[in-house]
């Protein structure tokens, strides 16, 4: 059977603050910029969650996309939406919230739950310009 992949695509708003504790408040600025205001700034993010696998020969599907559409509800925008991610989200209390950090953290969420013989893979837009996407290790 043909490999195929199939997408969904979500949306989140979360605030954030861009920072290294172990740094000065100068240096912080210098690196992250305005993203180190310690009023904290927000995102209106765009997910976009990846299978790839075999297309099933008795569904026709690789995935169910209603399953991955419930799925993504439960374990990405009821955490992380509306949220401060620096105060409010376990994960990011000793991590800084980039949107690196923030991809590998909705993957693992994900991950646990999706059969391990697709590939999963998230795509995760902070503006519409800026964007990351992580495949696993």
């Amino acid at each position: 059977m043909p490999k195929i992949t199939v997408h969904r695509k979500a949306h989140f708003n979360a605030a954030h603050r861009l920072f290294n504790p172990n740094w000065s408040d100068e240096k912080n600025f210098e690196v992250f910029g305005k993203c180190s205001n310690p009023n904290y700034h927000g995102h209106n993010y765009e997910l976009i969650v990846s299978l790839t696998g075999e297309i099933d020969k008795e569904t026709g599907y690789v995935y169910d996309l209603g399953k991955l559409k419930d799925l993504i509800k439960i374990k990405v925008e009821d955490v992380l939406d509306h949220k401060n991610l620096n105060v409010e989200v376990e994960e990011f209390k000793n991590i800084n919230p980039t949107a690196e950090n923030i991809s590998v953290v909705i993957y693992n969420k994900l991950r646990v739950s999706i059969p391990e013989h697709l590939d999963l893979e998230v795509t995760l837009y902070e503006t519409p310009r800026n964007y990351v996407t992580y495949r696993g290790a």
